[in-house]
């Protein structure tokens, strides 16, 4: 028997599906590359107000897991491949990056009871991003 070319094929139809799948393991990992750049000088009194206040809750927190901490010192290094719109120099700097590349930040610290309602409308613009 021939098959109809007008009715999909099993393997067509399982190829499909295997094509969603990639595309939507594409898509979590994207969000895997959302990452928190915190940007510190040695001796910010914000600095380590924010160690005290938010660091230790951080990473379980829901925007923390979102969006994984890396730090670094405002003179650097800084990781190679990052695309920042400008070189940060307040200390503490908050840079949400997407693949390595700024979607937005903020500078300063806003208080513990102010940081993670910024940095979840930071997240949600950056999935408006990607």
């Amino acid at each position: 028997m021939k098959p109809d070319p007008s009715k999909p094929s099993r393997r067509s139809i399982i190829g499909l599906a295997l094509g969603a799948s990639l595309v939507a393991r594409q898509a979590l990992a994207g969000q895997a590359d959302l990452r928190l750049l915190m940007v510190r000088r040695k001796g910010c009194v914000y600095c380590a107000q924010w160690d005290k206040e938010i660091a230790p809750v951080y990473a379980r927190h829901p925007e923390g897991r979102a969006a994984p901490l890396l730090m670094v010192d405002v003179d650097g290094p800084f990781p190679d491949g990052l695309a920042l719109a400008r070189m940060p120099w307040l200390t503490p700097g908050f840079i949400l990056l997407l693949g390595g590349q700024e979607v937005t930040r903020f500078e300063g610290y806003p208080g513990a009871d102010k940081f993670f309602p910024v940095l979840h409308d930071m997240i949600a613009e950056a999935r408006r991003w990607g």
